[in-house]
């Protein structure tokens, strides 16, 4: 049966996601509450990777030699959670965009707007030179 959850961790709890997605930078309150969901959420696997690795301490220890066989459940799941478990800040999400992993959808404006960019470069080159080239985009 699931614990109720108190009102004291319930007005604690982020009410954002931890993302940067849809987040106006010029929004204080919300990008700071951006922020602290990234930090919480790092804290959070931080310390699942700590449980874990406490509980694989136990077992390497009531095992003894036979724990290759009886904690390889808890080894696996502890290499797992092992790469998630760095707490790295928030800086590189807001100040970078990845295409894809941030916003798959948003993936698309993005290569519009190089494929733009390159036909601005392409329409200050030459008539000559493009054709020289076989570059006949605009």
């Amino acid at each position: 049966m699931p614990i109720p959850e108190s009102e004291a961790f319930l007005a604690k709890k982020p009410t954002v996601p931890p993302t940067f997605d849809g987040v106006d930078y010029n929004d204080t309150p919300r990008f700071k509450a951006a922020q602290d969901a990234i930090i919480k959420e790092q804290w959070v696997k931080s310390m699942m990777n700590r449980l874990i690795r406490q509980e694989l301490n136990k077992c390497y220890y009531r095992e003894g030699v036979n724990h290759l066989e009886k904690c390889g459940k808890l080894r696996e799941r502890y290499l797992e959670t092992l790469k998630d478990a760095k707490i790295r800040g928030y800086l590189f999400e807001q100040q970078n965009y990845i295409p894809g992993k941030d916003n798959p959808a948003g993936q698309d404006q993005v290569s519009q707007g190089l494929d733009r960019q390159a036909d601005g470069i392409m329409a200050t080159v030459p008539e000559k030179v493009r054709k020289e080239k076989g570059d006949d985009r605009l």
